[in-house]
């Protein structure tokens, strides 16, 4: 949506400039390399069916503008300043649609849902798991007693939530031991494979990644991240260690609603 007379081409225009070569005035560096070759182009737009003075904007960018396997420098470049450009009144990432020569460039998740039917050994039928209620507030033992009854009861696996990372009244290196307890327990008394999705969300990623270790050296099957919240860099590094080591990987999607479900931001589609 433009500001109040500011033609729909030149917001266009001016998107396309902002989140690739162009800043607000004109630097004589401008001169110093091919800006036809690296700046995005806005080529197509149209106006929204029902709704006045709002456009689908149509933008392209060369794909040497972007660092190979870099989810971190795509989203600085798309969606960073531009959205607080002053010649728009509000801007919304609809779609985005990413060539295969870029997204080659990415090793994309560490496995999929046949790796994991493989390591639960379940087969033609739902996985059937729950999280883990109260999320906060049960100590360690009883958050593992709570994962035994479930896996004891029928379920495939259990999970924790995206806010259970390593709090006072229940430390992440307690709640390892005592879901891992609870997995090997029920494995014993069913005869079946199962597994508990263990938050490896960290305030580091140093301390992420050790998370992570510890969970693979007790034997379970998956850990999970949430993505957001923790950071498009992290989040990559740690489905680097999880594809070497052998470890599925879950990711929560904890702050989404922050940026998609607002009319200016970022389309649920595009995550």
């Amino acid at each position: 949506t433009p500001q109040p007379g500011v033609p729909p081409e030149e917001a266009g225009a001016a998107v396309a400039a902002e989140s690739s070569t162009g800043t607000w005035t004109t630097v004589w560096t401008d001169g110093l390399t091919s800006l036809d070759r690296y700046k995005g182009r806005c080529y197509h737009i149209e106006p929204v069916a029902g709704e006045e003075d709002q456009y689908i904007a149509y933008v392209a960018y060369p794909l040497d503008l972007f660092e190979e396997g870099s989810v971190t420098n795509m989203f600085t470049s798309i969606v960073g300043n531009v959205f607080g450009f002053k010649a728009l009144r509000a801007l919304r990432l609809e779609d985005l649609r990413i060539p295969p020569a870029y997204s080659k460039t990415f090793q994309g998740p560490p496995h999929g849902i046949q790796s994991e039917r493989d390591k639960l050994n379940k087969y033609g039928r739902p996985l059937l798991g729950c999280t883990i209620k109260p999320k906060l507030g049960l100590s360690a033992k009883n958050y593992g007693r709570a994962c035994y009854e479930c896996l004891r009861g029928g379920l495939d696996f259990t999970k924790d939530d995206e806010n259970v990372n390593s709090q006072p009244f229940m430390r992440w290196r307690d709640r390892f031991l005592f879901c891992a307890e609870a997995i090997y327990k029920s494995q014993a008394e069913t005869g079946e494979i199962k597994g508990h999705y263990l938050n490896a969300t960290a305030a580091t990623s140093e301390e992420m990644i050790k998370r992570a270790v510890f969970a693979r050296e007790l034997g379970v099957p998956i850990i999970m991240h949430d993505y957001l919240t923790g950071g498009f860099t992290a989040n990559t590094s740690l489905a680097f260690y999880c594809r070497d080591n052998g470890l599925l990987l879950h990711i929560h999607r904890a702050m989404h609603a922050v940026i998609d479900r607002q009319k200016i931001t970022v389309c649920i589609s595009v995550y």
